[in-house]
């Protein structure tokens, strides 16, 4: 009897740990908070929000979310600093602080969506998982420029961290490039489309895919124009079981923005560091 009694304390004491699921973290200029999936959905500022076009979905979606910048407002920024959305997968997201904490009608607006544990969302195209059980999506994201790279989903926790060309100075082109060269332009392209999945000179967070500078940059076995056609539609290249690079067509990444990358890459490949 004892022995029963003991089992089912432990069992009630136990349910606190497990009971609020899944949980997100945020730690901005040092300060680390942690937000418990069943807390966010009972916030006040949690509202429910429709996206016409959900960059990963590839269709409309609605969900319960709560405005970005009510969770990350309250913290400062530290100088150049940037927002790095970590996905559980290995995913970083480069997102610029100012578009994250806007709130006005004018512009893109951010929420963390979450998916309710009695109402799954369902699989992402060609996966066996949804993007929960959190996700970055945007409203209005056309108005303020919000790139494909710019919606993580399955987010385990969002840092500030130091702008990556200061935090990683090798992902750096040529100092003597005018102002207005296109590989200067290809080197923010990178930052925002590119490094959220590969690394460069062993610079960047994420874990995805593979280094595109070490131990050869992939100019130096690809024409311009296929790897032009791999960036758009990889299949169209080369296919195996483990393929995880989406393609990217226009509405993601524009003919001009996509030659600037490629330039950039060209010119990365005479700028390799160990």
């Amino acid at each position: 009897m004892i022995a029963r009694l003991l089992t089912l304390f432990c069992l009630i004491v136990a349910v606190p740990a497990w009971a609020g699921g899944p949980e997100l973290t945020v730690s901005i200029g040092g300060v680390e908070r942690r937000f418990d999936r069943d807390a966010l959905l009972a916030r006040p500022d949690a509202v429910t929000v429709d996206i016409p076009a959900d960059m990963s979905y590839g269709g409309p979606m609605r969900y319960r979310a709560v405005p970005l910048a009510s969770l990350i407002g309250r913290d400062a920024f530290p100088p150049d600093a940037v927002l790095e959305g970590v996905a559980s997968d290995g995913f970083a997201a480069t997102l610029p602080p100012e578009l994250c904490l806007r709130t006005g009608e004018d512009g893109s607006v951010a929420f963390l969506a979450v998916e309710p544990a009695d109402r799954p969302w369902p699989p992402l195209p060609g996966k066996a998982v949804s993007a929960g059980p959190f996700y970055l999506v945007w409203v209005r994201p056309e108005a303020s420029g919000v790139t494909s790279e710019q919606w993580p989903y399955q987010l385990a926790r969002l840092v500030s961290a130091d702008d990556p060309l200061k935090r990683w100075p090798q992902l750096a082109v040529d100092a003597a490039l005018p102002a207005d060269s296109p590989v200067r332009a290809g080197q923010a392209v990178f930052v925002a489309q590119c490094l959220a999945c590969h690394r460069l000179n062993g610079a960047g967070s994420a874990e995805v895919g593979p280094d595109l500078n070490r131990p050869m940059n992939p100019t130096e076995y690809l024409t311009p124009a296929g790897l032009e056609r791999l960036i758009r539609d990889p299949r169209a290249v080369r296919s195996w079981p483990e393929q995880r690079m989406p393609g990217f067509d226009a509405t993601m990444l524009s003919d001009a923005d996509l030659g600037r990358v490629v330039a950039y890459l060209g010119h990365m490949a005479g700028r390799k560091s160990n």
